[in-house]
């Protein structure tokens, strides 16, 4: 038994080594999700989608969805495993569990929430065990348990179908629907009841794992150890297939139909094949070899692009088989960097670090898809750098030289130091090496080498003719070469910094229409032979801008395949349009990039993990365009995080809700069921009412805001893919009422406040006018009566001035007076002196003949000494200064004499008593004596003021 089961063991191995030598050269990428990323058990059972392209996973945890970028979870009442899946209308997903069905639909916030049909089942029926198909037909929709199948028409009606033994398998061509029971058959399902179709089913003990399609009532199924058969009723006719050992020897768990000719099958510990029908050729196998997680597929799911999903053991995979981007590895069992590929002689070469492989091409216009194997081409370890086509030989660019390939094997031409590039110039091929310049010529079909061009020793990865005979060399960090050839030497000119170039690094030279071009960090310069300097190209920079490239490469059409900066892009010289490549920007080997455009359907491209492989013209015609998901939408405010749509649609437009005014922060959530498939796609959003335009394109998958004031706001959201194909928008509107002080009460409120606040101003505004009328008449009061005041004050200051000056000129006269009265004292003293001396000299005249003369002179005297004149004269113009004062002090004293009034008229003029005793010729003591006499004569004590009394008196 032991033996059996070793030999068994090496047959089906050496089978499936000999099944892979014939698949497809190329591998499409493979993504792996496993129980941690979707948040599950690792069995995943069935998958459906729907016409928005979000993804539904049958998951021991429950049903599990996935719109691109995110996964969800939900489980059933029971918590029981969910065994299958489907897609129904009006957005309901239906499930089957364990004892449990029903079905998850969106509510009105676009939350999945779960409806059990379990009730609507005939009570006699009602326990039941896994449900594990569910398969729409006729508006019906048909759920599988092991011994019933149940019926629910389109008015929740369910009825029950029982097994005679046990329902195997439940399914659709598309055109009937079919059971098989294990006991009796298969049963197809024909006007409202089950009836039998092939009872050879259960004579051959076939036991159907999926049914493929149906032909003329010939139905083509997988059976889980007999491979692929057709039925036609009671006939069973084998299929056979390239793969039909391992079919025998694994179980089939499922299959599905891909198109007219290929059909994908699932075992369970094989992985999966895709087979080509009628041929009956295995096209590809994809298993942990190729990268699965596992071998043990339960469920193959292809959706409309025909990516196939794969529910596995353990874990969710996502194959993009007909993508137009495939890995060619050389060595599946040892994924090295690939660095050079060549078309030569309808076979394909592929240098790797490890040394050149090769395969034949099958006559398949995409290279990818040619059924074959790799292999080694002998003496070739190493790293390959390059491989060139010159006339009808092939060179091969190695780490340890330069080789031609012939009938796949490599003879050394040139050995001693590596080579890199190739450039044919005259009748010579120029060889770039590690350390300088070679030469090889052609001739009688045999080369020529000569080992060294004498004149430069420095590594010469890149070489480049400009159309004018001249070849120039770039050195990643030096500068450009321009070299100048001779029979068995060169010349050189170095052109750095100084000469032009941005810089002296990173400068690349290549040709583009025939001319030179430097890639630099600044973007594309060219030569200026007149100035015989480098400046930046306007033709090529009003294409590529300033950005910088590495690596550029002219295609048949001339088109322009770059890399910059990781990015592989293809620059359309016609449209004047750049595509980009996000899909290989992680792929690609940087620093030694390479891109080979044999044709449209072929272009490689350098890889860390073998050749990429681009059909461009299967890409550009297979992108339509990607959908758009709204994701969950969630609010905050200060008591809790509320969810206000929770991604899933029935399809029919969302309305506007209404929120409170302490919702005012938002996060949204997004994606594209395109996302899956890559990071070529790109998103732009805007909150209509709230952003004056649209976000620049972004990969972001949410975006949030805060404090949005009231108002009306509509979230839209677009996606785009490489190819500038854009979404139809994904919108969500909502209204944020305003807080209560911003309600239209409260505007009344304010209106109503406002008005009262305008009386009130109006009214303050009066009273203050009022007051400041008052104020200003009062002030204009105050101003007359300070007017008023200055005047008097004036006329006062003027009177006084007048009184100063009166004053003043009645001192003056009173001096005058004063002065006049001493002097008519004086003149008398003097006129009795004279007249004293005179009477004395006529006493002593001896001759009396002068004395008449003499007693007329002394009669002029006494005449002189009688002074009533005087005082007459002298009272007559003191009145005039003193207002009558003599007058009135005689009216009113008769009895003064004329003594007592020149007393009073000294003292008025403020005489001292010395000066008064002078003027009126007595002594100070005579004055005394008059004061007194003159007191008792006006009748005044002692006490008062004889000054005062005479002025007040007179006045």
């Amino acid at each position: 038994m032991k033996f059996i089961r070793y030999l068994l063991f090496h047959v089906l191995s050496f089978a499936c080594t000999t099944l892979s030598a014939q698949h497809t050269i190329g591998l499409p990428a493979i993504a792996s999700y496993d129980r941690m990323t979707y948040k599950g058990n690792g069995q995943t059972w069935d998958i459906d989608i729907d016409q928005k392209g979000m993804l539904f996973f049958a998951n021991n945890e429950g049903l599990i969805t996935f719109n691109g970028s995110n996964w969800h979870l939900f489980q059933v009442p029971n918590k029981t495993r969910v065994r299958s899946v489907k897609v129904g209308e009006n957005g309901r997903i239906y499930v089957g569990a364990q004892d449990e069905f029903g079905y998850f639909a969106p509510n009105l916030q676009g939350c999945l929430q779960y409806t059990s049909l379990k009730p609507n089942i005939p009570k006699a029926y009602q326990q039941f065990a896994d449900v594990w198909n569910i398969v729409p037909f006729q508006d019906h929709y048909f759920f599988r348990t092991n011994n019933k199948i149940f019926r629910l028409d389109n008015k929740g009606k369910i009825d029950v179908s029982l097994a005679a033994i046990e329902w195997k398998i439940l399914g659709s061509t598309g055109k009937n629907l079919y059971a098989e029971d294990y006991n009796t058959g298969l049963y197809r399902f024909e006007n409202n009841s089950w009836k039998l179709y092939s009872s050879a089913v259960t004579d051959k003990q076939l036991v159907i794992t999926a049914f493929l399609e149906e032909n003329n009532d010939t139905l083509l199924v997988t059976t889980v150890k007999d491979g692929l058969v057709k039925i036609f009723h009671d006939q069973v006719i084998p299929v056979h297939t390239a793969a039909d050992v391992v079919f025998r020897n694994t179980h089939i768990y499922c299959g599905l139909k891909l198109n007219e000719r290929q059909y994908a099958i699932g075992t369970f510990s094989n992985g999966c094949y895709i087979i080509d029908l009628p041929s009956g050729k295995v096209l590809q196998r994809f298993s942990r070899d190729e990268g699965m997680q596992n071998n043990n597929v339960l469920k193959i799911f292809a959706d409309e692009s025909q990516q196939l999903w794969m529910a596995l053991e353990n874990g969710i995979d996502h194959i993009q088989y007909n993508a137009a981007i495939q890995r060619i590895a050389p060595d599946k069992n040892n994924l090295i960097g690939a660095y050079a590929a060549a078309v030569f002689k309808n076979q394909l070469y592929i240098g790797t670090i490890d040394g050149l492989y090769v395969t034949p091409l099958d006559g398949n216009t995409d290279y990818s898809l040619s059924r074959s194997s790799f292999s080694r081409i002998p003496n070739t370890s190493g790293q390959v750098w390059r491989l060139s086509q010159y006339e009808d030989h092939l060179l091969m660019g190695h780490s340890e030289g330069t080789y031609e390939i012939v009938q796949n094997k490599a003879t050394a031409l040139l050995e001693g130091t590596g080579s890199w590039i190739y450039l044919p110039i005259t009748n010579r091929l120029i060889a770039g090496c590690y350390t300088g310049l070679s030469a090889l010529q052609l001739q009688n079909n045999q080369f020529r080498v000569q080992p060294h061009i004498n004149g430069l020793y420095e590594s010469l990865r890149f070489l480049a003719p400009d159309g004018n005979g001249n070849v120039w060399s770039s050195h990643p960090y030096r500068g450009i070469y321009h070299l100048q050839f001779t029979a068995d030497s060169l010349q050189y000119t170095l052109y750095t910094q100084g000469d032009g170039l941005p810089s002296n690094y990173n400068n690349f030279v290549y040709t583009l229409a025939g001319k030179m071009v430097v890639t630099t960090p600044a973007g594309l310069y060219e030569f200026d032979s007149n100035s015989h300097k480098f400046r930046p190209s306007p033709h090529w920079q009003a294409l590529f801008g300033n950005i910088a490239i590495q690596y550029l490469r002219e295609d048949p059409h001339g088109n322009i395949w770059f890399v910059s900066d990781r990015k592989v892009g293809l620059a359309d010289v016609q449209t004047k349009r750049i595509i980009y490549f996000p899909e290989l920007s992680d792929k690609i080997i940087t620093g030694f990039e390479f891109i080979y455009p044999y044709n449209d359907e072929n272009i490689f491209f350098a890889g860390d993990k073998g050749i990429l492989h681009l059909n461009y013209r299967k890409y550009s015609q297979q992108h339509t365009g990607p959908m758009m998901l709204m994701g969950s939408i969630t609010t905050t405010s200060k008591q809790q995080d509320s969810l206000l749509y929770g991604g899933y649609s029935n399809g029919s437009a969302l309305a506007e809700i209404s929120l409170p005014n302490a919702w005012r922060n938002f996060r949204f959530e997004f994606s594209s069921p395109a996302a899956a498939a890559g990071n070529n796609i790109q998103y732009s959003y805007q909150l209509q009412g709230f952003d004056k335009e649209p976000s620049t394109w972004t990969s972001k998958t949410e975006k949030e805001y805060t404090n949005i004031p009231f108002g009306h706001y509509t979230f839209r959201v677009v996606v785009r893919d490489n190819l500038g194909n854009i979404s139809t928008p994904a919108t969500y509107s909502f209204y944020i009422e305003p807080a209560w002080y911003q309600s239209w009460y409260a505007w009344c409120v304010y209106g109503l406040l406002l008005v009262l606040l305008i009386i009130a101003i109006r009214r303050r505004q009066r009273r203050r006018l009022a007051a400041q009328q008052e104020k200003h008449r009062q002030e204009q009061q105050q101003l007359i009566i300070q007017h008023q005041l200055e005047i008097e004050r004036n006329e006062m200051q003027l009177v006084k001035l007048t009184n100063d000056k009166l004053q003043a000129d009645v001192q003056h006269k009173n001096k005058e007076l004063a002065t006049a009265a001493m002097n008519i004292v004086q003149n008398g003293k003097t006129l009795a002196d004279i007249k004293e001396a005179l009477l004395e000299s006529m006493k002593k005249l001896s001759d009396p003949s002068p004395l008449p003369k003499f007693r007329k002179v002394m009669k002029l005297f006494e005449e002189a000494e009688n002074d009533e004149e005087s005082w007459a004269d002298f009272s007559r113009h003191f009145d005039e200064v003193h207002n009558n004062f003599l007058l009135t002090l005689k009216k009113k004293f008769p009895e003064l004499t004329t003594t007592d009034l020149k007393l009073c008229a000294y003292l008025r003029i403020n005489l001292s008593t010395k000066e008064i005793a002078q003027t009126m010729g007595i002594s100070v003591r005579g004055v005394e004596t008059s004061r007194y006499r003159l007191r008792k004569k006006l009748d005044i004590s002692g006490d008062i003021n004889l000054y005062d009394f005479l002025l007040e008196v007179a006045s």
